[in-house]
């Protein structure tokens, strides 16, 4: 038993090394922190990059709370093969892998302990088909645990942006989530601010809503920033993110020098 699961292993990474060998750059985006918008800025990152020429694939490792099929509006289902598990394709072409396009039901949950959690992203690197593209992005569910060891410990990948929100409490736990990265070799690229500020809709004013401390805390370049913006909730809502216009063009021009 023991040495047949050793040798599973053994052909599992093999795959995951034949894979990723495959893709141009692997870059995570992660926060340890829930609800600042991690699946925004993987989506919003994906679609400038497409919109840019680049062959892009998302890959969504919160396999207990996905979002990324929902925000492109991706109903299909993946088609299994001899040669792997082929990704959904996006309007724009973005390839796109989740745990919910296996679910029934969006709104099923997904109750497992954590070592199903890591081989389960062990799985989607061995098996899932990405063929020649440009950027592969590893959306990241918070925390420091099962699925950011797992995917970091696999694979060698060419940078982490860190996402974050304005406040001080925010950042303090998105540290957390640097350090595992820097303790774990991963370059940090930067950092991206979501939910930045406000614009006055009257005179255009720019308001710090949830205050300013948080990315000084942090001590990282701002490499991106993102305003609270409702067409953003409404274009995630009704599967159109990829028509969101943003400037990301600092972000691009630093991934394309990696």
């Amino acid at each position: 038993m023991e040495s047949n699961l050793k040798e599973h292993l053994k052909v599992q990474k093999m795959n995951i090394d034949e894979r990723m060998s495959k893709i141009g750059k692997k870059i995570a985006i992660g926060s340890g922190k829930g609800g600042v918008g991690k699946s925004v800025v993987t989506s919003l990152l994906a679609s400038y990059l497409a919109k840019q020429g680049k062959k892009v694939g998302i890959l969504d490792l919160d396999i207990t709370g996905p979002s990324i099929p929902m925000m492109f509006g991706i109903g299909d289902k993946p088609i299994g093969g001899s040669s792997g598990i082929m990704p959904v394709v996006s309007d724009s072409g973005i390839k796109i892998m989740s745990m919910s396009l296996f679910l029934p039901n969006n709104e099923d949950a997904v109750i497992w302990r954590g070592l199903r959690i890591g081989g389960a992203v062990s799985q989607f690197l061995a098996d899932v088909v990405w063929e020649n593209i440009d950027y592969l992005l590893f959306d990241l569910p918070p925390g420091t645990s099962d699925v950011q060891l797992t995917l970091m410990q696999n694979i060698k990948l060419d940078g982490f942006i860190v996402v974050t929100s304005p406040q001080v409490l925010a950042a303090t736990i998105v540290k957390k989530a640097v350090s595992m990265a820097e303790e774990l070799n991963v370059k940090v690229l930067g950092l991206v601010e979501n939910m930045a500020y406000a614009s006055c809709p009257k005179c255009g004013k720019k308001m710090d809503v949830f205050g300013n401390g948080g990315k000084s805390k942090l001590g990282l370049s701002v490499i991106g920033s993102i305003p609270i913006d409702p067409e953003i909730s409404r274009l995630c809502d009704e599967g159109k993110i990829e028509n969101y216009e943003i400037d990301f063009e600092k972000i691009y021009q630093l991934l394309e020098n990696i």
